[in-house]
């Protein structure tokens, strides 16, 4: 009986480990301990499969069994097409003109064939975004019963796996700053669907019934203003907490939508996604354009206003702050116990997890011209970078700076700027018009 109960806990345990269920995967942590993954590859080589993606749309792809998940946005009229790298000038102040077509796909994770497409909405866009943005940049999430998909001002859909729509849910249209749009990505916790909704107009934080979409409370986010940042659900010792990171307020919330803690501190820009590592929980901002791009650990048991003064390294939930050395668009990464910095334009850097102590870096990974968005990911002790010309940039892990070799796919398929996801022995690597799976043949 022992030996048959320690194989269904090995089997559950194997079986959680194939699933990619939201942005980031399990724990936001972008990691995967599957040894079977891929760590060279290119166009010609170790590519299991390529699908065509219609439209536009930098969501990531998420993984339930077979099942692919994917959300992109199609137009019957001219997309804007946008430059690689870090600009200004991408504003958009008018929506593009068109009827769109608000699209879930479902793919095989073993063919790449699609099994089934749905059409969540038909119209005309309900705001403008930056021209590096999509109408489709938040990444849908999975309980493995339902699929959920958030299209900012364009509403939520929530489907069956067999892809039957079961309900949907609509907020009033928001203005965003310099109309830039919407990309926060929902998460899930306990049968509840958690979305961050920071606007120009009232931001807020709703809690809805996974299974009926029934709202369960909303608190609004005063004083709160634009963000892009996706939550973070924060298991830790003490207790259960929903991490919001913003530009005027980094916030925890319990699971009825009550303040416990917050502090500021953030640049002018909040687009990196939260995660807890060891105890910790790393909190990072860092707009290009600010002297202020920090990087946060948090103990937890917070309360109140824990904000650090100027001169404060650290306090009694403050492990440590490292005041420039965030970056932009990518999250952060933890493996081992390092933390690792991709800035966009292809500076490497690495601290130490639980002290924050420079350990390498910055380092440049390419000579000039670097453009990355996409948050790195890590296995068999190797980073991953990814750039916007499908070049994935491999760093071997450890307190040392090693550059072991740069797998390319095409270059001609436009930008790539999807964070990408791991199921099993598969990576999957979204670019403008494909979705890739690699994987060792």
């Amino acid at each position: 009986m022992k030996n048959l109960t320690l194989f269904f806990v090995s089997a559950a345990v194997l079986g959680a480990a194939e699933n990619w269920p939201q942005f980031r995967g399990p724990g936001a942590l972008g990691v995967s301990s599957h040894p079977g993954l891929p760590e060279q590859w290119s166009a010609a080589q170790n590519v299991r499969w390529e699908t065509p993606i219609p439209g536009r749309g930098w969501s990531s792809p998420v993984v339930w069994g077979d099942q692919v998940f994917i959300t992109t946005v199609t137009t019957e009229g001219r997309q804007w097409e946008a430059r690689k790298g870090l600009y200004f000038g991408g504003n958009r102040y008018q929506p593009p003109a068109g009827t769109h077509h608000w699209k879930v796909l479902c793919v095989s994770l073993k063919t790449g064939k699609v099994q089934w497409e749905r059409t969540a909405l038909s119209g005309k866009p309900r705001g403008n975004i930056h021209i590096k943005n999509s109408y489709a940049s938040e990444t849908p999430i999975t309980d493995g019963e339902r699929v959920y998909a958030y299209f900012g001002n364009h509403g939520l859909f929530c489907y069956s796996l067999k892809g039957v729509l079961l309900w949907k849910k609509d907020w009033s249209v928001v203005k965003t700053r310099y109309g830039w749009g919407l990309a926060a990505s929902p998460v899930l916790h306990d049968g509840c669907l958690y979305i961050v909704n920071d606007n120009e107009e009232q931001s807020f934080l709703v809690a809805l019934d996974a299974k009926t979409g029934k709202q369960l409370w909303q608190t609004n986010r005063d004083g709160e203003k634009s963000n892009w940042s996706t939550p973070f659900i924060w298991q830790n010792k003490l207790r259960t907490e929903i991490i919001t990171p913003g530009t005027n307020k980094n916030r925890s919330y319990d699971l009825n939508g009550k303040l416990l803690y917050q502090f500021g501190g953030n640049s002018s820009i909040t687009i990196a996604t939260p995660y807890a590592k060891s105890g910790l929980l790393y909190v990072t901002s860092g707009y290009v354009g600010d002297r202020k791009k920090p990087i946060f650990a948090i103990r937890p048991g917070a309360k109140g206003d824990i904000s650090l003064d100027p001169d404060q390294g650290g306090s009694d939930f403050v492990a440590w702050c490292q005041r420039r050395a965030g970056p932009y668009n990518p999250s952060t990464i933890v493996y081992g116990d390092l933390l690792y910095v991709l800035l966009d334009r292809g500076l490497v850097a690495a601290y130490e997890a639980d002290s924050g102590k420079l350990v390498f870096g910055p380092e440049r990974l390419v000579d000039r011209g670097g453009a990355f968005t996409s948050s790195p990911w890590a296995y068999n002790g190797k980073i991953f970078f990814l750039d916007e010309n499908g070049a994935t940039y491999v760093l071997e892990a450890g307190r040392n700076y090693k550059l072991m070799r740069i797998n390319r796919l095409r270059n001609a398929e436009g930008i790539c700027m999807a964070t990408p996801a791991m199921a099993g022995a598969n990576l999957l690597i979204r670019t403008d018009t494909r979705l890739y799976c690699i994987g060792k043949k």
